[in-house]
């Protein structure tokens, strides 16, 4: 495969994940509006950022005002996250992404695909911040969380399985092992420091990873920070936990097999190997857990550097003679 393909490929896949991470904490984020205390609320909009290595656009959020200054502060957020076009990690601009890396390898995907892609892409060219928050702008995110779900039914469903396949796939499992040691870092400092551990931020967290009914069935209706790391890292039954991604990355990377180079994806396969096994080791304490996040945040971002360097940004100088 030709290495600008492998990259488009492989970006598709992060793009549709990112969105897909974030209209999930934007589905949750609005729904805490209603009813939840502001401190909730604050809390929220803070992990949001945090977990995407940004700033507010006013640089800090207060944890102070009324009701009327959180809606207000809520509405100004939610359209930097979904519509801004100078945010690169909109929800519009993940889709814009997207949809222009698969327009560059439409040969490597179904045509059930792209037409998933392009109707979920119109359907947000049309709307605005204001149009979704006049009626309920959770089942906005809902609906796009979903799009993206049903995107990826169909490409599981029609998709020949090549390196195209395995391209997508191995994007999907990066981004999500990214994303998730960010935001469970980011709730880890949010909540170093304090008197307390409130019980409602971090069964946000669990319904943010799909899990909060593992973790009932687990354990028991009481929240625990710990346990919550636990399950969400090491569990091999949860869809959406770091060590089952970890190994569908070192799955698909056995799948691939070597770059085009001598040598080429070895590295990647060894880190990847290697974090498996960190995260199977796991944490004793919500500290514990820290330091193992941090080790998989940082390694995690040095095995995409590697899975450039082996698949798409290999030199020239190392292919064989023709």
């Amino acid at each position: 495969m030709l290495s600008r393909s492998a990259q488009g490929l492989y970006w598709m896949g992060r793009y549709l994940e990112r969105a897909a991470h974030l209209s999930r904490l934007m589905q949750l984020q609005v729904e805490t509006l209603v009813d939840r205390p502001l401190r909730e609320i604050h809390f929220g909009w803070n992990r949001v950022y945090s977990s995407m290595n940004q700033s507010p656009p006013a640089g800090t959020l207060e944890a102070f005002g009324n009701d009327d200054y959180a809606l207000a502060d809520s509405y100004t957020l939610a359209d930097h996250l979904t519509f801004e076009p100078t945010n690169p990690d909109s929800i519009w601009n993940c889709f814009a992404f997207a949809r222009e890396n698969a327009r560059q390898v439409r040969n490597y995907i179904s045509a059930e695909m792209w037409l998933s892609l392009n109707m979920t892409f119109l359907r947000l060219q049309g709307l605005t911040i204001q149009e979704i928050w006049k009626t309920a702008p959770e089942s906005f995110y809902a609906g796009t969380a979903k799009d993206i779900a049903t995107f990826t039914g169909v490409a599981e469903a029609t998709m020949y399985r090549d390196e195209g396949w395995h391209f997508i796939q191995l994007g999907r499992f990066m981004e999500r092992v990214q994303l998730s040691a960010s935001i469970l870092l980011s709730q880890i400092a949010a909540q170093d420091g304090q008197d307390e551990s409130f019980d409602a931020d971090w069964a946000n967290l669990l319904h943010v990873f799909r899990a909060f009914d593992a973790y009932v069935h687990t354990y028991s209706v009481v929240v625990q920070p710990g346990q919550v790391l636990d399950l969400i890292v090491t569990d091999e039954l949860l869809p959406g936990s770091v060590r089952r991604s970890l190994d569908a990355t070192a799955s698909v990377l056995d799948a691939i097999g070597p770059g085009p180079s001598p040598g080429a994806g070895t590295e990647a396969a060894a880190l990847s190997a290697s974090l498996c096994a960190v995260v199977r080791d796991g944490g004793k304490d919500v500290t514990a857990w820290s330091v193992t996040l941090e080790q998989v945040n940082g390694d995690s971002r040095k095995l995409h550097q590697q899975i450039m360097d082996a698949y798409i940004a290999y030199p020239l100088e190392s292919l064989p003679v023709r």
